[in-house]
């Protein structure tokens, strides 16, 4: 579904962008009479070249020619032509607009007189070409003389006879779009040229080939429209130089931030291309130099290595990447989907009209590679988008999962410290205790209580059993040792422990449920296991606080096997929750919270986890997962901290 609204938008948005320049630029209202207008063409010899249009007339050998067939490839031999057509009926305040006429110099006679005259020396050659009318010149023969030392001479079937204040706005609007888009994405590049001061070099690569993507897409827009060619021809070298370097920026950039997304590909293909094409471009631009520096006397020999031979190069190289995409393309990643769709209608647009111009014989005009080119940048656009909320997300999730760890490493540290005071005081304290309740105990036995009055020898020796237990505690935290590791059946482990566990239960006023299939195994200490089993259920029964009931469940997910206590008790908030296993934290009046710590340590021993949750008025749920024992190596499982 996501591929799907993605590619709706990208198509949608290219074709409303090929649809712009006649929705926001205009198209001149073509009469019906334009479409059936024919000229015809004579070529010329150098030997046998005509002056004015009475001595091509007299010289005879023209060749009828429409719109469908416009014969703009010349013969062999041939720098000239003239083209000829009679005027139809006119009105006063019309002209005449021929939008695609080919020649590097171009003269329009009407009348017998030069109305028009444009000569370069750069291979540009592409003229727009508009002439008032007046109503006189109906029926009179229009003329054109041309003359290129490139293969297309000629014009390209579209002769446009309208109002001339209308051909003024659209020959001044044609190619106005060009200018625009080519401006705004040398802009763009500049704000990310400014804006890499500010990343980090991890960054820079990537962002770097994307901005010199950018620029050299600007200069070929610029460099390739005919806007600059016709209001400022005088400067004809310098746009033809800039698209010519713009095309050698851009395609390495191209190629090295396609490495920087997919890498080198297979057998490091992409890598071995990519170092192939930066020579390339490096060759051409150096050629370029030596053509412009001897005075364009090397322009054919930079003709053939610019155009033919870097044209083919050009087609392998979106073919290549044509192929990696396709193979993106089975990949569920969005980010690779989205750029996989600019780079497949950027890199089809490209091949075929390269395709065309070739089978043309370089006669088809190169237009939709730019919209290719704006449906490329469009993904790009997106995918930054798509980058920024990312890291965005990633930011908040970093922020979080530090959060977490600063929170476990201070319940860590604080563990370790119980650990030493545990195992360096414990015994030394046990020892005198048990002394100190043997004494006791005999003074008790001597001594005869009146009736009436308290027995303090076993108040104290009650104490110092609670204060022994608490040791005990202490110990078993600091020390879990899984002496004895087995295979435990969990039903027979708590069948054990009903049969301890269901007084109490009774005692309290509730009852226990418990449903534990016979196929559950695990690795593990059954004493340990089972204390950490009872101090679960054990603060279960007392959250019941009288009548209520406790859930235990368990089954196999995943190669875990999970264990649920619930009851129905008061519940605990969040605030209780998140310090639930901190020593000296307990929910319970007379509570030391050591029973809950050991419990944890003695689950994370046996390579298991302890979660809990409840809701303040519902119930606690603890739930607990443990590897099973077909899944755990028993030498692994006898591991001590």
């Amino acid at each position: 579904m996501k591929l799907k609204r993605i590619s709706f938008v990208v198509i949608t948005m290219l074709c409303m962008l090929t649809s712009l320049p006649n929705f926001v630029f205009g198209a001149p209202s073509i009469n019906a009479e334009n479409s059936r207008i024919s000229w015809q063409l004579r070529w010329e010899e150098a030997s046998d070249r005509s002056e004015t249009p009475d001595q091509a007339v007299s010289a005879g050998n023209w060749k009828l020619l429409n719109k469908e067939d416009p014969m703009l490839s010349k013969p062999d031999n041939i720098d000239s032509a003239w083209i000829r057509l009679k005027l139809p009926e006119l009105k006063d305040n019309e002209g005449i607009f021929l939008p695609y006429v080919y020649g590097q110099n171009v003269t329009v006679f009407l009348g017998g007189k030069i109305v028009f005259h444009t000569e370069r020396e750069h291979s540009f050659d592409l003229n727009r070409v508009l002439i008032p009318l007046k109503e006189v010149d109906s029926g009179k023969e229009f003329f054109l003389h041309l003359e290129s030392k490139i293969d297309r001479l000629g014009i390209n079937g579209e002769i446009n006879i309208a109002d001339y204040q209308e051909l003024v706005r659209s020959y001044a609007k044609m190619d106005l779009l060009d200018i625009i888009l080519g401006s705004a994405y040398i802009f763009v590049a500049f704000v990310m040229l400014v804006c890499s001061v500010f990343l980090g070099r991890n960054q820079l690569k990537i962002w770097l080939s994307l901005c010199f993507i950018i620029l050299p897409i600007g200069g070929l827009l610029i460099g390739y429209s005919p806007f600059l060619y016709t209001f400022y021809g005088q400067y004809g070298f310098l746009y033809q130089s800039i698209f010519d370097i713009s095309l050698y920026l851009f395609l390495p950039s191209l190629i090295i931030f396609f490495e920087l997304l997919f890498g080198g590909g297979y057998r490091n293909i992409v890598t071995y291309f990519r170092r192939f094409r930066i020579a390339y471009s490096l060759l051409c631009i150096l050629a370029l130099v030596i053509n412009r520096a001897t005075d364009n006397q090397f322009h054919t020999a930079y003709r053939f290595l610019s155009v033919n031979i870097s044209g083919t190069i050009m087609m392998l190289q979106f073919i290549l990447m044509l192929m990696i995409l396709i193979r993106k393309l089975w990949q569920r990643n969005i980010d690779s989907i989205i750029l996989s769709i600019g780079l497949a209608v950027f890199a089809s647009t490209c091949v075929s009209e390269l395709i065309l111009f070739y089978a043309s014989s370089q006669t088809y005009t190169l237009s939709w590679w730019k919209w290719g080119l704006t449906a490329f940048v469009l993904s790009l656009i997106v995918l930054l988008g798509r980058r920024f909320a990312y890291q965005h997300k990633l930011i908040i999730s970093y922020s979080r999962d530090l959060e977490i760890y600063n929170s476990e490493l201070q319940r860590s540290e604080k563990m370790e410290i119980i650990s030493q005071l545990a195992a360096s005081v414990a015994h030394e304290v046990r020892n005198p205790l048990q002394v100190t309740r043997g004494l006791l105990q005999l003074l008790d036995e001597r001594h005869e209580v009146k009736e009436g009055s308290e027995n303090y020898y076993q108040l104290a020796i009650n104490e110092l059993d609670r204060a022994s237990t608490i040791i005990t505690d202490f110990l078993t935290f600091a020390k879990p040792q899984m002496e004895h590791v087995n295979e435990l059946n969990l039903a027979d482990e708590f069948k054990h422990v009903e049969g301890i566990i269901v007084p109490l239960a009774n005692l309290q006023g509730g009852r226990l449920e418990i449903s534990v299939p016979r196929s559950l195994k695990i690795m593990g200490n059954s004493s340990k296991l089972k204390q950490a089993i009872i101090n679960i259920i054990k603060n279960s029964i007392e959250a019941l606080e009288g009548s209520g009931v406790v859930r235990i469940w368990a089954y196999e997910e995943r190669e875990q096997v999970v264990i649920h206590i619930a009851d129905s008790g008061s519940g605990m908030d969040e605030r209780i929750l998140e310090r639930l296993g901190e020593p000296y934290f307990s929910n319970k009046t007379k509570g030391t919270g050591l029973g809950l710590m050991v419990t944890f340590r003695i689950i994370e021993v046996m390579q298991g986890t302890l979660e809990f949750k409840s809701q303040k008025g519902i119930g606690t749920e603890a739930m607990i997962r443990f590897p099973a024992s077909r899944f755990v190596n028993q030498t692994n499982a006898k591991v001590s901290v």
